[in-house]
């Protein structure tokens, strides 16, 4: 719909630049110019881009700290008329990005809500890396965990995109070439910026690449990662038979608790109860010797 034809009191999702200014799109900046409040990540960021372009907006902050109450703030101002345009520092808001409060709050009060396309570091990362973009998962920031973390790396049955932080990359990349060394994966640093690099690579390549990178210097930059369809056991699996040793030498007896971790996590009671006591076993054998 054309801006004459929409409602007037509505909400406008806006992609900002990931990283060149210049992939700003022309609606969106019509729709910035139009807004009669924009709320964003940081003022600060969002200022510099309108002074960038030639504009000026009343602007308000929505981040993880103050979203809920900014919401509903927003929502009132949209029942009165107003329109709201909602970005993020860059890229599409909401894609791990605060938003979604303010979004669910219009959709559930039945107001207007208007997504115009524009950047996305996960689309452009996809796209960049050579792998197969049929079928994807983003998962967000990866967590910090190694357990969490080895069960994601691990499970993932089809192409993988992450965000990760630069001071962690090199350590999840050694969790990852540890699962799986010739695992495709790819790093996306800086996208669209002066520095841009997209590096492609076995797991255990890129693991020693940025690994000796970061013995030399902090990895600067937002880094999106990448990664090929596992091919081994799921780590999930490693999870779950290391959570029944546990129980089981609390005190549990083995096959009630393998029934319990298997209600848990959807694998098969008969399979972690059998790898569990192979562990077991092997612990036995080596402390007779």
């Amino acid at each position: 719909m054309t801006h004459s034809q929409a409602a007037v009191g509505r909400l406008a999702v806006c992609p900002t630049p990931i990283g060149n200014v210049q992939d700003v799109t022309l609606r969106v900046l019509a729709m910035l110019t139009s807004a009669d409040v924009v709320a964003c990540e940081d003022t600060r960021r969002t200022g510099a881009l309108l002074r960038r372009h030639g504009l000026a907006a009343p602007l308000v902050s929505l981040h993880e700290h103050n979203e809920r109450a900014r919401a509903r703030e927003l929502v009132a101002r949209i029942r009165a008329g107003a329109l709201v345009a909602l970005v993020s520092d860059s890229g599409m808001p909401l894609v791990a990005d605060p938003g979604f409060a303010l979004l669910r709050e219009c959709v559930q009060a039945g107001l207007d809500v208007e997504v115009l396309p524009g950047p996305s570091a996960v689309t452009t990362a996809v796209v960049a890396s050579g792998l197969p973009a049929e079928r994807w998962c983003f998962a967000g920031f990866l967590p910090r965990k190694r357990a969490a973390l080895q069960t994601m790396l691990g499970a993932a049955s089809q192409t993988l995109v992450a965000f990760e932080s630069p001071r962690r990359l090199p350590a999840t990349l050694r969790v990852l070439a540890e699962l799986d060394p010739q695992r495709p994966a790819v790093v996306c640093r800086e996208l669209t910026k002066l520095h841009e690099e997209v590096r492609r690579g076995s797991a255990a390549e890129l693991a020693s690449h940025y690994g000796a990178h970061s013995a030399r210097a902090p990895l600067r930059g937002e880094v999106v990662l990448v990664l090929g369809a596992a091919t081994r056991q799921p780590a999930s699996n490693v999870e779950a038979v290391q959570a029944l040793a546990e129980l089981i030498r609390a005190g549990a007896r083995p096959r009630p608790a393998a029934a319990a971790v298997a209600r848990l996590t959807g694998l098969a009671a008969n399979e972690l109860y059998r790898e569990s006591a192979r562990g077991t076993g092997q612990a036995v054998r080596r402390v007779r010797r």
